[in-house]
């Protein structure tokens, strides 16, 4: 019973759903965006009335790390018990293709933002590139962009930063980078193929990718292919497939990439921020 109401069959089947699945977010709405339209989907399949506000209630669905408006990609949802197991994807490894754009540099050191800095660009080869890719591979320090969602005093540097507040850069931090490459480079466009561990802003990379070249960069697409044993081709559901029994489907099919839980423990203490890196 939901709020001393009886379910019926599909309302059961959604309330018995638990693990993880993914699903494609596409450029435009926010992560938080794409699953409340998934959770309407849902409990209107299954006929369950919410009253607006409670609706969080009723049903326990999570992510398992925001992907900015402007991006695409897969996002792991967590369903059910599911909802705990999000900790280790936050952490675990994501793979990204990126497009940046030499010349330009923007507050938000994405296409989103006003540009804030113009640089020639011509005089830089592949080859340049290339080499620069090298310093930006294994353990890395990188400061997160001010537009982002890193909280201070509980509010989010993005929303402090568009009411006008003056807001310092949070200081580097340690992220690791498994693999960096280059996959095209048509000047002043250039495209990247990223694998990180946790808290890494493919944004940030762009930007120093350009500072290091001696003009500026700026990110205009980034699509996440991967997070941890998820993949953007395999796993991730459309919104045509945001129904009980596709989802039902896709958890059972990805109970089978995840690691059992005993292992889980032993990988966290061993290797903190590298838990989801081993389940392929």
């Amino acid at each position: 019973e939901a709020g001393g109401v009886v379910l019926g069959k599909s309302a059961e089947k959604l309330f018995s759903l638990s693990g993880l699945f993914a699903v494609y977010k596409p450029k435009g709405p926010t992560s938080a965006g794409v699953l409340n339209l998934l959770k309407e989907r849902l409990l209107a399949e299954a006929g369950v009335q919410t009253n607006g506000n409670k609706r969080n209630q009723v049903l326990k669905i999570g992510h398992g790390g925001t992907l900015d408006s402007a991006a695409a990609g897969v996002l792991v949802v967590g369903i059910g018990k599911g909802t705990k197991m999000l900790r280790t994807m936050l952490a675990g490894s994501k793979k990204y293709t990126a497009i940046g754009l030499l010349g330009k540099a923007t507050d938000t050191l994405d296409a989103t933002g006003k540009v804030t800095e113009e640089k020639p660009y011509d005089q830089i080869t592949k080859g340049d590139l290339e080499n620069v890719l090298q310093k930006f591979t294994g353990d890395i320090m990188q400061v997160p962009p001010l537009y982002s969602a890193l909280k201070k005093d509980g509010e989010r540097l993005s929303t402090l930063m568009k009411r006008g507040e003056a807001v310092e850069a949070k200081p580097a931090r340690r992220v690791r980078v498994y693999s960096l490459s280059l996959q095209q480079f048509q000047p002043p466009l250039f495209t990247l193929d990223v694998e990180c561990g946790g808290g890494f802003y493919v944004r940030s990379l762009v930007s120093d990718i350009g500072k290091e070249l001696s003009t500026c960069a700026t990110m205009q697409e980034l699509t996440r292919t991967k997070q941890g044993p998820f993949t953007l081709e395999e796993h991730a559901l459309h919104e045509d497939k945001w129904t009980i029994d596709e989802i039902a489907r896709s958890l059972e099919h990805c109970t089978s990439l995840l690691p059992d839980e005993p292992s889980h423990k032993k990988l966290k203490t061993e290797h903190p921020g590298e838990t989801a890196v081993s389940c392929e």
